[in-house]
């Protein structure tokens, strides 16, 4: 209890960003919240009968001649809140709307300022393929999973995002509800729901604090600059607390009140089922209907997607934002890796692709070296690839099932592929020559990002296709070598010639040379022009196939 008791008072203070108590004094100071904040207002209710299902509580926030309705939920202990997320500078007003007179039409002001560094707002879709904040930066998830983190003690808590900070994750995936462990039977300190573990639940009464923990930890994550991918449902339960099998209302109701309390954070994605195929309980109607009543509770669009065993789902969907995709073998060519996106034509996210471990499962023993490279295919196909690590160690925890410590030998080199992402084209890598050559990816005529994967090449004789490309063309080329984290310039400027109907080639034939090692890649920019030069590419061609 007294773990509990801790929690929650943390959970209170960590999710603190802006309260509006509208039954204190009159006449209190300007209040302010910067873009993408959070502006909460709270109200004292009652407590009779059951205010989760009995009380009817939201919101109208007016900006010039929009408006936008949120939805309210009970915090407990007569606490009604409504928290928004603003998306534009100025002056805003707000009415509140219930069944119950002590919250209806509580009126007030606040004021939008600029958000403050580090404050892009929510990741959406760009380019059709790719991120971007709400602010136009580019967003490239370089992502980890690590299920049950938010459900450990505090003290594994704290270290997994000491260790999240200092890794290249900018994403984490994670579970709501509990996983399954045959090995432990320990109850957890605080569940969703109001009732006694194992199974004795009250479906209609959530539990508020285990929620104001969740709040907290999203909270650490944003503060720290990392999306936080919450995971609604999963098949773990197994039947242990039954909440892989609750019945549809109650779906329905879980899906609407996490929306109302975590929607307003916004670094959230939401992830409708980790192996959704694996749930046996819910049919593929049941998703379609959790992914429509998810999609009408968020004001704010937040990206949706849902995670497969052996059955993808429907991805074409207007419901879903972008395809996450379970599928080791996808990325082990680039060439497959892209098909996806064809198939989807939306940002295609390899969620899960095995993990760096060294268990004895099929999913969990991949090397380091592997990992990086199903990393680098994904990413010359225009598409991204999350992280997974099961390695054993003397903290007896496993990354991806309970957070902790990192120690995998992947991390320093995802680091490395994000900072060389960091200096792509904002508008993402995409597939150069999908008819051929699938493992180059960048911005035709001007960036160029070749991997080489497990060939141990010796030379390369420069070599661009012809989209987008003229003669006289200058370009600046690095030799990266991807495990050992060097970028190596190449001396000198490639200057183009048209080799055939498909190609262009230095002028003056020259090659690269290469260390006959594997995992290079080569980084291919174009120099820009003189100003007032003509020099630039053809304009780009049908898409038709080849000859």
């Amino acid at each position: 209890m007294l773990r509990a008791f801790n929690r929650c008072l943390k959970s209170c203070l960590g999710s603190f960003v802006l309260l509006v108590a509208l039954t204190g004094p009159a006449g209190a100071a300007e209040v302010s919240v910067e873009q993408w904040g959070i502006f909460d207002v709270s109200l004292s209710g009652s407590t009779n009968g059951n205010p989760f299902v009995d009380v009817q509580f939201s919101t109208h926030f007016s900006f010039a001649t929009s408006t936008v309705e949120v939805a309210g939920f009970y915090d407990g202990d007569g606490i009604y809140r409504v928290r928004f997320m603003p998306d534009k500078p100025g002056p805003w007003h707000y009415t509140t709307r219930s069944n119950r007179p002590e919250l209806d039409a509580k009126t007030g002001e606040f004021t939008v300022t600029a958000p403050s560094v580090g404050n892009h707002g929510s990741v959406q879709v760009a380019n059709t393929y790719h991120f971007a904040y709400g602010d136009g930066t580019p967003f490239r998830p370089i992502g980890t999973t690590s299920y049950n983190w938010a459900h450990m003690v505090d003290a594994l808590e704290e270290q997994t995002l000491v260790s999240l900070v200092a890794s290249p994750f900018n994403k984490i995936r994670m579970c709501i509800f509990p996983k399954h462990n045959p090995e432990n039977t320990n109850e957890l300190a605080l569940y969703p729901f109001a009732g006694t573990p194992p199974k004795t639940w009250d479906f209609s009464r959530f539990d508020p604090r285990f929620f104001q923990h969740l709040e907290k930890r999203v909270g650490d994550l944003r503060d720290r600059g990392i999306e936080a991918e919450l995971i609604l449902f999963d098949p773990y339960d197994k039947g242990r607390w039954g909440f892989d099998r609750m019945p549809a209302e109650v779906d329905d109701r879980y899906v609407r009140y996490l929306v109302s309390r975590l929607a307003a954070y916004r670094n959230i994605w939401w992830s409708l089922s980790n192996e959704y195929d694996f749930n046996k309980q819910k049919k593929e109607s049941d998703w379609d209907r959790l992914f429509r009543v998810l999609q009408a509770a968020d004001p704010y669009g937040h990206l949706r997607s849902i995670h497969n065993g052996f059955l993808i789902y429907n991805h074409t969907q207007p419901w879903v934002t972008h395809a996450s995709i379970q599928n080791g073998a996808a990325v082990e060519d680039a060439g497959r890796a892209e098909l996806y996106r064809d198939v989807y034509r939306k940002p295609v996210v390899y969620d899960e692709v095995k993990y760096e471990g060294n268990i004895w499962k099929r999913w969990g023993n991949l090397s380091a070296e592997e990992m990086v490279f199903r990393f680098w295919q994904g990413t010359v196909a225009g598409t991204y690839v999350t992280h997974g690590e099961v390695v054993t160690n003397e903290q007896h925890t496993l990354w991806t099932s309970e957070g902790g410590k990192l120690f995998g030998q992947s991390p320093s080199r995802l680091a490395f592929l994000r900072r060389v992402l960091a200096e792509s084209p904002a508008t993402g890598i995409d597939p150069i020559d999908k008819w051929q050559d699938s493992n180059m990816g960048g911005k035709l005529g001007e960036y160029y990002l070749l991997y080489f994967g497990k060939q141990m090449l010796t030379s390369w004789p420069f070599e661009l296709y012809k989209d987008h490309i003229a003669n006289g063309m200058k370009f600046k080329v690095e030799v990266l070598d991807t495990w050992a984290m060097t970028i190596t310039p190449v001396e000198g400027e490639f200057v183009t010639k048209k080799k055939d109907n498909y190609h262009f080639v230095d002028e003056e034939g020259r090659t690269i040379a290469l260390p006959g090692k594997p995992y290079m890649a080569l980084c291919i920019r174009r120099v820009p022009e003189p100003a007032g030069s003509s020099l630039k590419g053809p304009p780009p061609p049908a898409d038709v196939p080849p000859e």
